[in-house]
């Protein structure tokens, strides 16, 4: 099971997603194709931050292109990896709703969202990747917070789910943008 859906995610990343982001520029990656809209801006001191509200507004706003990849980077590669496979980078304490298991250093052009995204896509692989079938099968535990009884492979099951979801959003909103008038 384990490499069935680290293969999917494989698949799905080399021949679906990521290629379907080369060529992406500045003003594509910060478009706002409808308002309101949620994007990454500089906040008032200076750090680059994604528009949030908890709970969001109903309906929710339209996400950019950049909320939607930093979203991936964040969301779904870089905290799991900062939690389940800690490079001493993040609090050990932190389960993976910690927000200091978030990355710092968000990025506001595409050529650094594209690194962002590679560099925890990589993370996030090579760790799952690593795993054997008795690490897989284990429950998550107290950093994973209310699903501490869920497996890794509940997990990475939810990731591939949410990086599919959200690479089909960024895609249709790349098609979108290419044939606006």
């Amino acid at each position: 099971m384990g490499e069935l859906l680290i293969g999917q995610l494989e698949f799905y990343w080399d021949v679906h997603f990521r290629p379907r982001l080369d060529g992406l520029t500045d003003e594509e990656y910060l478009w706002e194709p409808a308002q309101p809209a949620w994007t990454v801006r500089r906040g008032p001191d200076g750090q680059v931050v994604a528009d949030l509200e908890n709970p969001a507004p109903e309906p929710p706003p339209v996400t950019t292109i950049a909320w939607r990849l930093v979203h991936i980077g964040v969301g779904c590669f870089a905290i799991r990896a900062n939690t389940f496979f800690n490079d001493g980078t993040t609090p050990a304490d932190a389960d993976m709703f910690d927000p200091r298991q978030e990355p710092a250093d968000l990025p506001l052009t595409a050529a650094d969202a594209l690194a962002f995204l590679d560099h925890w896509y990589a993370r996030w692989h090579d760790n799952i990747r690593s795993l054997d079938a008795e690490a897989l099968a284990r429950p998550l535990g107290p950093k994973g917070g209310p699903f501490a009884e869920d497996s890794m492979l509940a997990l990475i099951t939810h990731i591939n789910r949410e990086t599919i979801h959200h690479g089909a959003e960024i895609s249709l909103l790349r098609d979108l943008y290419r044939a606006r008038a």
